[in-house]
C-alpha cells in the first residue's frame, strides 16, 4: 500500500490548470526559495504550527507532551522546538486552535476518495485534478500512483512541478501527467543557486527534454522584486522559452505576502520580510518584453 504525506487539499481551484480543479499539496521540497510561501510544505515530514495569539494557556498540551518540550510559565505556554517531534499529540487536545500538525500520512485510496467527490465540478468546467507541493517529484512513487489512479477513472492531470529532480524521476511518471505546470525562476545558475539552494541545469535539462518528447507545458514565472524582475534574466527566460517545442504559454505569478505570517507559525525566520509585491504596471511590462518573443503571456 504506497503512502505519502500531504499538507492540504484544496477544492474548487481555479488558478492551478484548466477549469475547477483540486489541488493536492505533497510534503517535501529540495528548493529553499526565499520568496516560498508554502514553507510548511519544505521539510518531507509534518510540521507544527503554533499560533500563541489563540493559546488560552489550559495546559493540556503540557500533560500529553512525552517529550517535555511543552511547559507552562506563569500563564503562558512556552514550546521547545529543538524537543518538538511533531507527533500531534498536542494539536489533538488543543481544543483553542492554536496548535496544528501540518501534514498527514495518507494512502493513494484516501486521496482518490477526497478528489472523487468533486467529479461532477471537473465534467462540468473542464477540470480535473493538480499536484502540488512542495515539490511533489520529492515522493515519486506516491506521486505515480496518485496519477495512475486518476488517470485510471478518466480525471484530468496537471502536475505543477520545479522540475528539479533526476530525470528517471520524471520518466517514471510524464505519461499519466496531462499538462505540465513548470516553475521557471531565474536563468542564471549562480544566481539560481543563491536564492533556491540548488542548481537550475537540472531544472532546465528536464523542462527541455519534456517538451522535445512532445508534452503540454505551461511555465509559471514568479515575479520577485529585486530577484528575477530585472531585464537580463526576463530576456533570457523569453529567449529559453521561445526554444521549446511545445510551450503553451507563460504565466507571471506576482509575489505576494500572504505566507509570512507562515515563517513565524513554524519557528522559522523570513528570508524576504521587506520585499513588497510588485506593480501591476511593472508585471505588465515583464509580460510585453516576454510577448516580444512571440509567446503567449497571461498574469495572475
Amino acid at each position: 500500500m504506497i503512502t505519502g504525506i500531504v499538507f492540504d487539499i484544496k477544492k474548487f481551484s481555479i488558478h492551478d490548470g484548466p477549469g475547477i480543479r483540486t489541488t493536492v499539496f505533497l510534503q517535501g521540497c529540495p528548493l529553499s526559495c526565499w520568496w516560498c510561501h508554502n514553507p510548511e510544505g519544505q521539510n518531507q515530514r509534518p510540521e507544527l504550527a503554533l499560533r500563541p495569539e489563540q493559546c488560552i494557556a489550559c495546559g493540556a498540551c503540557v500533560e500529553v507532551c512525552q517529550r517535555e518540550a511543552i511547559l507552562l510559565e506563569g500563564e503562558v505556554i512556552i514550546t521547545e522546538r529543538k524537543r518538538c517531534t511533531a507527533c500531534g499529540a498536542c494539536a489533538e487536545v488543543c481544543y483553542a486552535g492554536a496548535r496544528e500538525l501540518v501534514g498527514r500520512q495518507v494512502t493513494v485510496a484516501e486521496v482518490m476518495r477526497e478528489l472523487e467527490q468533486d467529479s461532477a465540478f471537473y465534467d462540468q468546467s473542464g477540470g480535473g485534478v493538480t499536484i502540488s507541493g512542495g515539490e511533489p517529484l520529492s515522493q515519486p512513487a506516491f506521486l505515480n500512483g496518485l496519477l495512475q489512479a486518476c488517470q485510471a477513472i478518466g480525471l484530468h492531470t496537471c502536475l505543477d512541478t520545479c522540475g528539479f529532480a533526476p530525470w528517471e524521476v520524471l520518466e517514471g511518471v510524464r505519461r499519466d501527467v496531462d499538462l505540465f505546470l513548470y516553475d521557471l525562476k531565474v536563468m542564471d545558475d549562480a544566481r539560481h543557486r543563491r536564492v533556491t539552494g540548488v542548481s537550475n541545469k537540472p531544472i532546465l535539462r528536464n523542462l527541455e527534454e519534456l517538451s522535445r518528447r512532445g508534452h503540454r507545458v505551461v511555465l509559471r514565472v514568479p515575479i520577485i522584486p529585486g530577484i528575477n524582475d530585472d531585464d537580463e534574466n526576463v530576456r533570457s527566460m523569453g529567449a529559453f522559452a521561445a526554444d521549446l517545442p511545445t510551450l503553451e504559454g507563460v504565466t507571471l505569478l506576482s509575489y505576494h505576502r500572504i505566507g509570512r505570517h507562515k515563517y513565524a507559525q513554524l519557528g522559522m525566520a523570513c528570508p524576504m520580510p521587506e520585499v513588497e509585491p510588485p506593480t501591476d504596471e511593472h508585471v505588465a511590462r515583464i509580460a510585453q518584453r516576454l510577448r516580444q518573443f512571440d509567446l503567449e503571456v497571461t498574469a495572475e
